[in-house]
């Protein structure tokens, strides 16, 4: 076996036989460099033995000076067999990754264009012959000599009770006598019988067994086993030969090979009736019949190579990790309208709440690399890239898209945080630090020291404490066991796949998520009873932004809400300043200041919410309540009118008052009611310009109404009077799940209440009278007057009707 490594300068006098008649050019300098990898066999006489082509994975050192292994020199390397440096683990390491990139490029040609959304327009990668070989009962196509090989090799670990039983059945009856032609035959000898006795012994000293003719499935199992060591001795492939019979070797297996081994194979094929007798034989002459092509037609060369590895490597990952899903995500997920094509996406559980069953965007972007190779800033930004065009898509797809497109994704911004979930980022690379197939993801060079490590995390961003930002990106580089994904791929086998695949998402979920804690401080949040938290939330925007997002449902029966508060680490900070911007004063100066905002953070938000520690990925319902307590919304206190605080319109001249009907008990109960996440009490009216007995938002009397006046339908007095706390909008889905009956209109603006007052006495109906006259003087106006519609006065104008 001969073994070439991709890409590898070689000089050509050291690769110029074992490339000998395949036309391989040297470039100027005398060098040669291989853009495969595969298998071929070679026919020409002077090399006659399989060439092996791996990847570039095994290479680690600087260009120029790389090794195999890290104390091989790939030239020492091209006769395997020759190579004194090379281990026995080393040496059995290359046979398996030998075998398992052959199996992976099959499977690879077979499915090369499925994952494309459009047909086949371009040349295929993969270069390779085709050359007969066994099937069942009939002939079929393959691709290479190794074919039969790992048959031959796969047909001996398959069938060891088939060969027991045979040879069993064979040595039956071998020591039996065949007492007629010992009687015919041999020389008897009569004694007289014992004791008297009349009777007569005859013995015969030379019995005859019984003979055997010729036994034609013994003979087929000597050419398999003879084949198998053949491989062993040839190619170094491990076989095992549990039985005992006399081998092929030498120059008897060689007039095997030139001929003879086709000749009486055919000459005994009659003999089998057996699938498994006949399964043998067609890979038995199999065998016989390629080497004689090769030898006899110089021309019939086969290989299978693919050009372009790191497309097949790329594959390898795209169906391990993303598999079944690669053609349910809409295609400009992937093709993006930037030109940009990523790599690997999926969907799987988001990483801020492990109890919803969300599914959140997993990016990937696969790296086929040397050994000890660092990523380019190309790669990372376009990365970053990948992740922007998700957002923006998904911005388009809830902004303006059809509800049926809609089913199946996320919506990634929250409408009451402003913040955006963490959409997991990631590289994964090749790494092939042991000899063996080790089922692990890591972080990169997470076994080495620290200060060998190369980067493990990459940080983008626009402000540097916003975790839940759309501009803030965290890219993690994860190392996967090279030969055991290019062997859970050459495998092919569907179950295994798909159990490594959900193994491998959830660890991947974990990794990311342990990444984040290291980098963040995670609480969960609850408002005090007398907070409406989305109220709190818009007022501090510029606060919270970024640092707060609304992951987790409300308690069970309750509309108490928690929100993810996420805060940088400032020891991160002071790590990603001085290591990655390598900046050591910037990086003690980030540190302090990163510190101080949180402990501002918490400070300002501990005066109107409940904080606790809460891991990413922890619903806060589960936490203890000595720790997160159960908050119930304060609910409307009813003062006796003594107690209440006098307001006198003298001091409010140019303040706006609302005077606004209550049109029953249902009305009534909502603006008092606690359901749907309302926690103060409210007044709400109708928005739009054209709404009958509207308001309009923007218009100053609107929007900076200080206090509001409630009267009863049919009543000509105060009901309530109560200072406002601040505004906001609400849609009419909303406010019938705030538990409003019956809401007719799409919008509606709501006055929220700080602590009820009292204002004195009002002659109610003068007002209304009073607000009739000036609409109805309104020229400009064509629709009527509506019943109970909102009126704004001034303290300066609602003092002439006071009592």
């Amino acid at each position: 076996m001969r073994i070439l490594i991709e890409e590898y300068q070689y000089d050509y006098e050291d690769v110029a036989d074992v490339l000998k008649g395949l036309g391989v050019l040297q470039d100027v300098e005398g060098k040669v460099s291989l853009s495969y990898v595969g298998y071929f066999f070679n026919p020409d006489p002077d090399v006659n033995d399989c060439v092996f082509i791996l990847p570039k994975v095994l290479l680690e050192g600087a260009f120029g000076h790389e090794k195999v292994f890290g104390h091989i020199e790939p030239k020492d390397l091209i006769n395997a067999d020759d190579c004194k440096e090379l281990k026995t683990e080393e040496y059995t390491f290359i046979y398996n990754l030998s075998v398992w990139i052959y199996r992976a490029i099959c499977v690879f040609k077979d499915h090369e264009f499925d994952r494309m959304d459009c047909p086949k327009n371009q040349p295929s990668i993969v270069l390779y012959r085709r050359s007969p070989m066994m099937g069942h009962m009939k002939k079929r196509r393959a691709n290479t000599f190794l074919d039969v090989l790992l048959a031959l090799q796969e047909w001996n670990r398959k069938n060891e009770s088939f060969v027991m039983f045979v040879v069993k059945n064979m040595h039956s009856g071998v020591n039996k006598i065949n007492w007629t032609r010992t009687i015919s035959k041999s020389q008897a000898i009569i004694q007289d019988g014992m004791g008297g006795s009349r009777r007569q012994d005859v013995s015969y000293l030379n019995p005859v067994n019984k003979k055997r003719q010729i036994n034609f499935d013994e003979e087929l199992l000597v050419i398999y086993y003879s084949i198998l060591q053949h491989m062993q001795d040839e190619y170094g492939f491990p076989v095992r030969i549990n039985v005992n019979f006399p081998l092929i070797r030498g120059e008897k297996f060689k007039r095997y090979v030139r001929g003879f081994g086709k000749h009486r194979l055919k000459q005994i094929k009659y003999k089998y009736f057996s699938d498994k007798a006949l399964e043998l034989w067609e890979l038995c002459y199999a065998f016989f019949d390629r080497p004689e092509n090769i030898t006899l037609n110089i021309d019939q060369k086969e290989y299978l190579l693919v050009k372009s590895f790191h497309i097949v490597f790329e594959a390898i990952i795209d169906e391990l990790i993303a598999g079944d899903q690669r053609k349910q995500l809409p295609k400009e997920l992937k093709d993006q309208p930037d030109g940009k094509r990523v790599d690997h996406m999926y969907q799987y559980k988001e990483l801020t709440n492990n109890d919803n069953d969300d599914n959140i965007y997993y990016i990937g972007d696969s790296k086929y690399y040397k050994r000890g190779n660092a990523l380019g800033v190309e790669s990372v930004y376009k990365q970053f890239t990948y992740a922007r065009n998700v957002i923006q898509w998904n911005l388009d797809l809830f902004n303006d898209g059809k509800k049926e497109d809609q089913d199946g994704h996320v919506k990634l911004r929250d409408d009451v945080t402003e913040g955006y979930n963490v959409i997991p980022n990631f590289f994964i690379s090749a790494n092939q630090n042991v000899l063996s197939a080790d089922d692990e993801i890591h972080l990169i060079d997470s076994e080495k020291p620290e200060h060998k490590r190369r980067q493990e995390y990459y940080l983008s961003r626009q402000f540097d404490n916003r975790l839940f930002d759309r501009d803030t990106f965290l890219l993690a580089h994860y190392d996967v066991n090279f030969l055991f994904v290019v062997s859970l791929y050459g495998r092919n086998n569907s179950a295994r796949k798909a159990e490594w695949r959900n193994r491998v998402r959830q660890l991947f979920r974990t990794e990311i998520q342990n990444m984040l804690k290291e980098n963040f401080e995670f609480y969960a949040i609850t408002a005090h009873a007398d907070v409406n938290a989305e109220a709190y939330i818009k007022d501090n925007f510029q606060t919270l932004l970024g640092k707060v997002f609304h992951p987790f449902e409300n308690r069970e029966g309750s509309d108490q809400q928690y929100y993810s508060l996420a805060l940088r680490n400032p020891d991160k900070e002071y790590e990603y300043y001085k290591k990655v911007k390598r900046d050591a004063v910037r990086a003690e100066e980030a540190r302090k200041r990163i510190a101080d905002e949180n402990e501002q953070v918490k400070f300002d938000l501990r005066q109107a919410f409940y904080i606790a520690p809460c891991e990413l990925g922890v619903d806060p319902r589960t936490l203890p309540e000595d720790v997160m307590p159960v908050v119930e919304p304060r609910m409307h206190d009813d003062i006796p009118k003594q107690f209440l605080t006098m307001h006198y319109l003298e001091n409010y001249p140019t303040a706006m008052f609302l005077i606004g009907i209550v049109n029953g008990l249902d009305h009534l109960h909502w603006i008092f009611s606690r359901k749907g996440g309302k926690r103060d009490d409210a007044y709400n009216v109708r928005l739009g310009k054209d709404v009958p007995g509207g308001v309009v938002k923007s218009r100053d009397y609107v929007r900076h109404a200080k206090f509001v006046i409630l009267y009863n339908a049919g009543e000509n007095k105060v009901y309530k009077a109560f200072r406002v706390k601040n505004i906001g909008e609400l849609t009419r889905e909303q406010l019938i799940k705030q538990d409003y009956r019956d809401p007719h209109h799409d919008k509606y603006l709501c006055y929220f209440f700080d602590e009820e007052i009292t204002l004195g006495e009002f002659d109610i109906q003068g007002i209304i009278n009073a607000d009739k006259d000036k609409f109805e003087a309104d020229t400009k106006r064509k629709e009527g007057y509506a019943e109970g519609q909102p009126v704004f006065m001034s303290g300066k104008e609602l003092i002439k009707f006071r009592l």
